[in-house]
């Protein structure tokens, strides 16, 4: 019978950690990797039982796997700090774990509350999540956000729902896509992935259709409107700053070098290289033109 320990990583989670961890208070063990907290989820999180180690932040699939590395055990019920674990998920969790499981790993329906409702329809939901593996066959592939678990072999499937609290309201949801796309884009130009004006323009509706029509938002009201929406523009935004990133990178790896003047011909008259003929093709720099700007990078960004 495999024992089971819960991870949670965490960065000032105090409004949810405690609903989290009392819904797996019933795990054998319980993890918390918290990168800093100042609000007293680390305490609060001691409080419940958990073993609270307090480390920097690398990025969300380092600070899971380092989760799952200090864990006692080798099977991982990998939890965000938003989510509850239902108690018809516990008990088939538990029922699964009481003997050998014939999958290495399992993935889980997730189910999102929203604007005072679940969202069952749109891309939210069923809203499948690998969380339930065996460490020994499965780590976190890495990416920079929507990261999941890389496993060795076909997982199984779960039928109850985790449940999801991921947004305050439609300011907490905007901040959170602005920051989301951010890593999405880099993520993005890493893999070489470029984003056509045509892609740019065909996909955020693309996407709102198969929300509101194909994945049933109309049947929501008007939170399936909003949601399918905001996926939309989820989209868009993504879209919009990979190709930004890009064509930022391509003009100013063209813009000419400005080539600077030797000496003047006195303080006040004109430079020479004002003065004398431009070699072909050599336009004068417009104002504000010079070296190459960086593009954009997001800091690091604590956990959801």
């Amino acid at each position: 019978m495999p024992k089971l320990t819960v991870t949670v990583i965490t960065r000032d989670e105090a409004a949810h950690i405690e609903a989290a961890l009392d819904s797996v208070a019933w795990a054998d063990e319980i993890v918390v990797v918290d990168s800093g907290s100042t609000d007293g989820t680390a305490d609060l999180a001691r409080r419940h039982g958990a073993r609270v180690e307090v480390r920097g932040w690398p990025g969300y699939s380092a600070q899971k796997n380092d989760a799952a590395s200090i864990a006692a055990h080798d099977w991982i019920l990998s939890l965000d700090a938003d989510e509850r674990v239902s108690p018809e998920l516990a008990t088939e969790i538990k029922t699964l774990l009481a003997s050998e499981p014939s999958r290495r790993g399992y993935r889980v329906p997730r189910v999102s509350f929203y604007l005072g409702r679940w969202i069952r329809g749109t891309d939210w939901y069923p809203d499948y999540q690998l969380r339930l593996y065996d460490r020994r066959a499965g780590q976190w592939n890495g990416r920079r956000v929507h990261e999941s678990v890389a496993l060795n072999g076909e997982p199984g499937r779960l039928t109850h729902d985790l449940q999801h609290f991921p947004y305050r309201d439609i300011s907490h949801h905007l901040a959170t896509i602005d920051r989301y796309t951010t890593l999405a884009a880099e993520q993005m130009r890493a893999e070489g992935r470029r984003v056509s004006l045509a892609g740019l323009v065909l996909h955020p509706p693309f996407a709102f259709l198969r929300n509101y029509l194909l994945r049933g938002g109309f049947r929501l009201g008007g939170v399936g409107f909003v949601v399918s929406a905001l996926n939309s523009y989820y989209v868009f935004l993504k879209l919009a700053k990979a190709w930004a990133g890009h064509e930022v990178n391509s003009a100013t790896t063209a813009a000419p070098m400005v080539v600077p003047a030797d000496h003047r011909t006195s303080d006040i008259g004109p430079r020479t290289s004002d003065l004398a003929p431009r070699p072909p093709g050599l336009a004068k720099p417009r104002s504000g033109e010079g070296g190459p700007h960086p593009a954009p990078r997001a800091s690091h960004l604590p956990p959801r």
